[in-house]
């Protein structure tokens, strides 16, 4: 299984952040030792002061496909849940400043949580603007709706099939909106698609 996770593709995300805004798809891997299942608690690692939470949609590959052009690209997916990118953004920025890779404060253990539920797209009330959102104890911290993003589902699958093959299983994490910030022991996310409840759990 590989997991694909695509940077600064909501605008004003990209803008909180300082980072320029991409005039193309640009994306990151995690390993699958990064999926943080079921509502399991999420470990805060040891080696991070600055964990950030990234809720995004998820697109779930249902079949083998490689370099697949936009049109085709629905024939791919059909079903989309929740993941949270948690971040290490102090480790980040000390490996940007350096120009080092930074898959240490992506790639970590359970740096990747997935809802267990996926839903039909196509039974959702507005397929083409999904609505999303994280409470944190209580408090809206991200909201963020599909139509924002700067690249659409079908042109991002399009673009990663180019460089490498899909495979069914495979996750793609689609970007997050405004709002990101840090996560605290004692810390409850709950996290909803549309009036769905599709993650809610603790961080340690």
């Amino acid at each position: 299984m590989k997991i694909f996770c695509l940077a600064n593709n909501f605008a004003q995300h990209a803008q909180e952040i300082q980072h320029e805004i991409p005039e193309k798809p640009v994306f990151f891997l995690k390993p699958d030792t990064a999926l943080l299942r079921n509502n399991e608690p999420f470990p805060i690692p040891s080696f991070s002061n600055e964990v950030h939470y990234e809720l995004e949609l998820v697109l779930k590959i249902k079949k083998l496909g490689k370099s697949i052009k936009p049109q085709f690209a629905s024939r791919y997916y059909s079903e989309v849940g929740l993941g949270i990118d948690f971040t290490a953004r102090d480790i980040q920025r000390e490996c940007k400043a350096k120009g080092l890779p930074w898959e240490i404060a992506k790639g970590f253990d359970y740096s990747a949580a997935i809802s267990s539920q996926f839903i039909e797209i196509s039974a959702l009330p507005y397929p083409q603007n999904i609505h999303f959102w994280l409470e944190i104890n209580g408090k809206v911290v991200q909201n963020g709706y599909s139509s924002d993003m700067l690249f659409k589902f079908d042109i991002i699958l399009s673009h990663i099939s180019q460089y490498m093959t899909l495979r069914t299983g495979d996750l793609i994490y689609t970007g997050t909106p405004p709002g990101v910030g840090c996560v605290h022991p004692g810390d409850r996310l709950k996290a909803y698609l549309e009036d769905q409840l599709l993650m809610d759990f603790r961080v340690v």
